[in-house]
């Protein structure tokens, strides 16, 4: 328990640095609070319902991992991300592409979470219907963040423009949902063996 509640003290100093450190002076700030929030509210969850329900560290490290790249793409949009800038000027991409990366990871990460919580919660645990489940919850998770900014975007009109990074892309919504999917599939093929490994660990 005692090395559980360091790991988890670490993460909250990284997730902390990276936060405050996207907090100074970001490119906009309207932008920067919609980026950051979902990672905002996430990580309070996880803090106000660690007593009761712990999860492993393999879903905290990947918490972690979300948070920093939503903090940066709130930092700089995910438009003009730099490093993908540069990519973008090296290899002639016609777009920035840490958006792309940003919604590969809105599947990849959501994945385990929920592989977690059906596996410890729901009758779906060693069956045929468990990845199926997980892929499709994360599919949907998608649709409605794209649902989240076509409202944004209606509200607040040229303001939402940084936050929807479409980048002129007319299938960029679908692009999104796509890569998503594609994470999702590839987070629950690579990822679940090191995560029953800590689940039967946790449990027992």
């Amino acid at each position: 328990m005692l090395k559980e509640q360091q790991y988890l003290i670490v993460f909250l100093l990284l997730f902390s640095i990276v936060l405050i450190w996207s907090a100074v002076h970001p490119h906009d700030r309207f932008t920067w609070w919609l980026e950051v929030i979902p990672a905002l509210i996430g990580v309070l969850i996880l803090l106000f319902s660690y007593r009761f329900f712990q999860f492993t560290s393999l879903v905290y490290f990947l918490v972690l991992i979300h948070s920093c790249i939503l903090f940066i793409g709130g930092h700089y949009t995910y438009a003009e991300m730099p490093l993908f800038n540069w990519f973008k000027e090296i290899w002639g991409f016609e777009r920035n592409y840490y958006d792309r990366l940003g919604h590969f990871a809105q599947g990849f990460i959501p994945a385990i979470i929920i592989r977690e919580l059906l596996i410890r919660t729901s009758p779906l645990k060693n069956t045929k219907w468990l990845p199926v489940t997980v892929v499709c919850m994360c599919l949907a998770i998608s649709a409605a963040y794209e649902l989240v900014e076509f409202t944004v975007a209606i509200l607040t009109g040229e303001a939402a423009d940084a936050f929807l990074g479409t980048q002129g892309d007319v299938w960029d919504t679908q692009w999104d949902m796509l890569l998503a999917l594609i994470g999702s599939i590839i987070s629950y093929w690579s990822l679940s063996k090191i995560h029953s490994h800590q689940l039967k660990k946790l449990i027992k």
